[in-house]
This record gives structure tokens, C-alpha cells and sequence, in this order.
């Protein structure tokens, strides 16, 4: 569950996870710095909220891979990205990311 400020709230759903890009500040050997929309998309996130998990069939709940706080690497235009607050984030499936970074 994400909560901001405002005390507005998002819970993800299934397997689905909220996530923030990590932002890296681009600035190229001539001390020029890019513009965002210049910029590729970051494909590592921390992860703010996680989903309960994958029902089976037989009514069982399939774990999440990652958690709050995790550091991930995820499929680089995976997700539905969203803003809160002035704060944008990403949901996507567990099933876009490729990694956790340690």
C-alpha cells in the first residue's frame, strides 16, 4: 500500500507490484544535462507496495517474489505508470521482473 501525504492510498491487486523508477541525473562529458523527455526510461524501481499474490485454482495464494523495499530490475516499458501527489510511480505484474538487485 502506497500512502502519500494527502493520505490518499493504493493497494496493487494479484500479482501486480507499485514501484518508483530510480532516477539518475544524465550529464553528458560537455556538462550538458538531458532533459527528461530526452532521456531513456530507468529500467531499476524500489518497490513501495506489493500485491497479495496469484490464486491458484485450488484457492492457494502463490507468494510474491519481491517485497517492500526491494530494488528491482524490471522489463524496460512494463507497467502502467501513474501519478500520486505529484509523485509518479509504476504498477506492473510480478511477471516483468526480470530481477532484484542486491
Amino acid at each position: 500500500m502506497v500512502q502519500t501525504e494527502k493520505k490518499l492510498t493504493i493497494n496493487p491487486l494479484g500479482n501486480r507490484v507499485v514501484a518508483q523508477r530510480l532516477e539518475q541525473e544524465e550529464t553528458l562529458k560537455g556538462g550538458i544535462i538531458l532533459p527528461d523527455s530526452a532521456k531513456k526510461k530507468q529500467e531499476t524501481a524500489l518497490v513501495v507496495a506489493v500485491g497479495p499474490g496469484t490464486v491458484t485454482n485450488e484457492g492457494k495464494t502463490l507468494p510474491m517474489p519481491v517485497k517492500v523495499g526491494d530494488k528491482i530490475l524490471m522489463d524496460k516499458y512494463s507497467g502502467q505508470e501513474i501519478t500520486l501527489d505529484d509523485e509518479e510511480f509504476v504498477i506492473v505484474r510480478a511477471d516483468d521482473i526480470v530481477a532484484i538487485i542486491n
